[in-house]
């Protein structure tokens, strides 16, 4: 059987927490909103060194550029301030290009980067840029794996190509399914439904963790392994992929009630509380042996984090919801008080531990997760808006 809580149990439940913790965090994390704003010109934000704030950008986006987009969205609709608006409609028509690259993370770049903006502030430019990129997206699906692959320009993927998947692109069918509602075209949703269901084959374990990758035959559709490729090794349970798990399915039961996708969502939720450790925050690989000597990971804490607010609304008992928010709000407590700091710069994000790329620094999808929760728990957000 594979490795439980490595002797670090079950979370102790604290204290409730303070709706001033959320409203205070929430507040240094805008700052840093504006601080990025002002100083980022070139590029998105990527990642950044905690020590000073300064980013390192991406060009075109990467597969990351969306959530700053995203952030944007959030702060123009939670403040009604305009420059965040502005900035959010000047990034998100930066995005534009990315409709044609062959990647699978365009369901990143384009649900969080212009979809948001569709729903929270209902922008033509959102939506108009969101269905392109939707389109494209669709254009790469492979019927005979009932699949998208994760193409030929997929970022940091070990092996990329038409015979690969990655768990983390399940969010992507999120895309789609908005674009089927916004347009009615059946294909869409079909799309998103089956690449979903595929990868329930593909990344989900009988026991409720997350393997990140799969190799199949993009001819004959059969799966030919699976791997970790980020992950200590091929057959660990790596931390982001686990989250990644359990957002992707969520959104999918979120935009289509499937019961597979919700079952999904909450084995993985489960196995992710069972095995974090007892202050919430997990490490980089649950297989790691050097735990707890090892690197945290804020980033997948924080998508999880926003997804457990999710499944507090949507888990299918009152009690599963119940231990959901409680879980939520313990997660999001321990980020806010060890990891954020006054600046509103989450610490401690894990990107890539295998080839040393900003193991301990600021990653712009944590941030992006984690304000997104804070919005949620300060009342501002309701948990699956977005």
């Amino acid at each position: 059987s594979r490795r439980t809580s490595r002797g670090w149990g079950p979370a102790v439940r604290g204290e409730p927490m303070s709706s001033d913790l959320w409203r205070d965090a929430l507040s240094r994390m805008l700052a840093r909103v504006d601080q990025t704003g002002r100083s980022v010109t070139q590029g998105f934000p990527h990642f950044a060194d905690p020590a000073t704030g300064a980013w390192t950008t991406s060009p075109a986006g990467d597969w990351t550029g969306g959530f700053w987009n995203a952030m944007c969205w959030l702060a123009a609709r939670s403040t009604g301030e305009t420059r965040y608006r502005e900035w959010a409609l000047r990034w998100t028509e930066r995005l534009r290009p990315r409709v044609h690259s062959d990647t699978v993370f365009r369901g990143f770049l384009f649900y969080y980067g212009a979809v948001t903006g569709a729903l929270l502030l209902n922008s033509a430019l959102a939506r108009e840029v969101a269905l392109a990129g939707a389109r494209g997206l669709a254009a790469s699906y492979n019927p005979r794996a009932e699949a998208l692959p994760l193409g030929s320009d997929a970022e940091e993927a070990s092996d990329v190509g038409t015979g690969e998947a990655n768990v983390d692109t399940v969010q992507g069918g999120a895309l789609l399914l908005w674009a089927f509602r916004a347009t009615g075209d059946p294909m869409l949703r079909e799309i998103a439904v089956k690449h979903a269901l595929r990868h329930i084959e593909f990344c989900a374990r009988a026991d409720g963790s997350i393997c990140q990758s799969a190799s199949f035959d993009p001819e004959t559709g059969k799966m030919l392994r699976r791997y970790t490729h980020k992950g200590i090794h091929d057959d660990s349970t790596w931390a982001r992929a686990q989250a990644w798990g359990i957002v992707g399915y969520t959104h999918m039961y979120q935009w289509e009630r499937e019961p597979r996708f919700l079952e999904v969502a909450c084995g993985a939720a489960d196995w992710w509380l069972a095995h974090a450790p007892r202050d919430r925050v997990a490490f980089w690989d649950f297989d790691d042996p050097a735990i707890p000597r090892t690197s945290r990971d804020t980033s997948a804490t924080a998508i999880v984090t926003a997804s457990l607010l999710k499944l507090a609304e949507l888990a299918p008992s009152e009690a599963k919801r119940r231990e959901y928010r409680q879980a939520a709000e313990e997660t999001a407590a321990a980020l806010v008080r060890d990891y954020l700091t006054p600046a509103g710069i989450l610490t401690h994000g894990c990107y890539n531990k295998k080839i040393g790329l900003a193991p301990q620094h600021e990653l712009i999808w944590g941030s992006y997760y984690l304000f997104e929760s804070l919005h949620v728990l300060a009342g501002r957000l309701a948990p699956t808006e977005i």
